[in-house]
């Protein structure tokens, strides 16, 4: 049986170095994402190497996802491996300075897309069975709070959550489950979040050795490739440079 791997997010980040990774090893993949040419771009590059699907899709559309699972062409109906990618962080202010809009959007993206893609392929994943994974993409924000986090620390924890309790349910099915939850990461992220400020991503990068989108594509692809029998509950990856620091204490003047 061919492998098959869908992944949402495609068009940029960890989810276009994954669709890489697994190409460059002969795997059938699905790229989607909201940027038709850049899915195009990718499919292209991508089918040098291997057998390749993109679609269109924005996760928060419960009827789009359901349509483009259900319409898979033949050779990629049989998923082995769900990569849920697709996410964004807004807003870096305080909470009590952010637009309740952007609030929404990151719930809606983070929380509803990876509900909508993730109900919508279990019982494919549940009919591939032993071996398949269930990739989560989460993030440290999601187990260690900082100032402007707010929605987006907390749909990451509800990513870790979501994960874990998949697990439970499904046990004894052989179906995997893995949230993974990266550090400091240079990749549009910090444009996106900050509506296009490239000064305010290359400030967060600057004289430092953040994670590459290559180095977090490398783990999703380790994962999905492990034994059978071996299931990484949370991976959590920083990089050395990157640690915890001292709790803030609020001073009288």
């Amino acid at each position: 049986m061919s492998q098959v791997v869908f992944i949402t997010g495609a068009t940029s980040g960890f989810g276009q170095a994954a669709a890489h990774c697994f190409a460059k090893a002969g795997w059938s993949v699905i790229i989607t994402g909201r940027r038709e040419e850049r899915l195009q771009q990718l499919a292209a590059q991508l089918a040098l190497r291997a057998p390749v699907h993109y679609a269109v899709l924005d996760v928060r559309d419960e009827t789009a996802v359901k349509a483009v699972v259900a319409e898979l062409p033949t050779g990629f109906k049989q998923v082995t491996s769900l990569v849920n990618n697709a996410g964004l962080a807004l807003s870096p202010l305080p909470a009590q300075k952010v637009d309740l809009a952007d609030w929404h959007t990151m719930i809606d993206t983070n929380v509803t897309g990876l509900v909508n893609v993730t109900h919508a392929l279990l019982p494919t994943l549940l009919d591939t069975g032993e071996g398949a994974s269930i990739i989560n993409l989460g993030s440290i924000a999601g187990q260690w709070p900082y100032p402007g986090s707010h929605v987006y620390g907390a749909s990451k924890a509800f990513v870790k959550q979501f994960s874990y309790n998949l697990r439970c349910d499904l046990l004894g099915t052989g179906v995997r489950v893995t949230d993974l939850a990266p550090g400091i990461a240079e990749t549009e992220f910090t444009l996106v979040r900050t509506k296009g400020d490239q000064s305010a991503s290359d400030k967060l990068y600057n004289g430092t050795t953040p994670l590459t989108a290559e180095d977090i594509a490398e783990q999703i692809f380790y994962i999905a490739t492990l034994p059978a029998h071996i299931c990484i509950n949370r991976l959590e990856v920083m990089p050395t440079r990157q640690a915890w620091s001292p709790f803030a204490v609020d001073r009288d003047e």
